[in-house]
């Protein structure tokens, strides 16, 4: 079994009218890549500061390399690559500096692993921070997480204020480090970087864990979903009467069921297990359809179902 590196244990913070986090608990598995995944407020930046050993827990605990955070956050800050999810670089500093100020606080020189985070995020440091872009900000956090090659990182948000091409820069990036046995939290809100580079993920809904899951279990899923188009209104109303209506909140579907449907245009979304498929087209034959589609079920889509709701989120959060 593989050893847990980071562990959150019952983990609560109550910071009064529903904001906190909640009886919180994973762990990340040594070498993997561990997702948070949730919108900016679900308790992702809260629950990360306790790992860090920032902030005292109310109760349960968070532990690092088999440390208790809180008490042992020095010794943590010296092992953990940490990028946090709001950037505040020391005024009155170049670039360089603030990379030369960050290699004595890690006791690292590797010139060579320098130059290659500087040339792969496209960073020249030779700049004041005050006068850094966002994205040149966020950069120079990268490269100081990352220079003195822990074993162990926590990224909160890491690709905030970075262009889509850097983002593939960067998610590109991590799937290199993870090769190299690198454990990492990775906090976002970005489906395509979670579902690019995370093994697990927890999704995380007003500071409470909502679903656990492996990645692949999204990716090769055995449930399907179907779009149907009728060519009329009466074979529509049959087909929505006859199969059986469900919430979409499951990946164990097994009969056919309809998720969604919409009189006016005449379809509607039907989820079903692959052993059924066959079965449900020779079923498709009773009624006047025009045409059917698969959907690709995606972690944005099992996302949804917990924040169907919340209409403000679309595909990035």
């Amino acid at each position: 079994m593989q050893e847990d590196v980071i562990v959150v244990d019952h983990l609560t913070k109550d910071y009064g009218h529903g904001r906190g986090v909640f009886d919180v608990c994973f762990a990340v598995r040594k070498g993997e890549v561990f997702g948070f995944l949730g919108p900016n407020g679900a308790g992702k930046s809260t629950t990360i500061r306790h790992i860090m050993g920032f902030s005292k827990p109310q109760s349960g605990m968070t532990m690092v390399n088999g440390l208790e955070s809180f008490k042992n956050y020095y010794k943590i800050l010296e092992n953990v690559g940490y990028l946090p999810g709001e950037i505040a670089l020391p005024e009155g500093l170049t670039g360089w500096e603030f990379i030369s100020m960050m290699s004595k606080l890690r006791h690292s020189d590797d010139r060579k692993r320098l130059d290659y985070l500087l040339a792969t995020f496209e960073l020249d440091p030779a700049g004041e921070t005050k006068k850094m872009s966002l994205g040149d900000k966020r950069k120079l956090a990268i490269v100081a997480a990352f220079m003195a090659d822990p074993d162990v990182l926590i990224l909160d948000e890491p690709t905030s204020g970075l262009d889509p091409v850097m983002q593939q820069v960067f998610i590109d990036f991590i799937k290199q480090e993870k090769k190299r046995g690198k454990t990492i939290l990775l906090s976002s809100h970005m489906f395509n970087e979670v579902e690019a580079t995370c093994d697990r993920i927890s999704i995380i809904k007003d500071g409470k864990i909502v679903s656990t899951f492996n990645t692949n279990d999204i990716k090769h899923n055995h449930n399907k979903s179907f779009k149907v188009y009728f060519k009329d209104r009466k074979n529509y109303q049959n087909f929505v009467k006859n199969v059986p209506k469900k919430a979409k909140n499951t990946l164990n579907i097994k009969k056919p069921c309809i998720t969604s449907h919409n009189q006016n245009q005449l379809w509607a979304v039907v989820a079903i297990n692959d052993k059924f498929v066959n079965d449900f087209i020779s079923t498709l034959e009773q009624y006047n359809v025009a045409k059917f589609e698969e959907i690709k079920f995606t972690i944005e889509d099992y996302f949804m179902q917990f924040y169907h709701e919340d209409k403000k989120f679309g595909g990035v959060l």
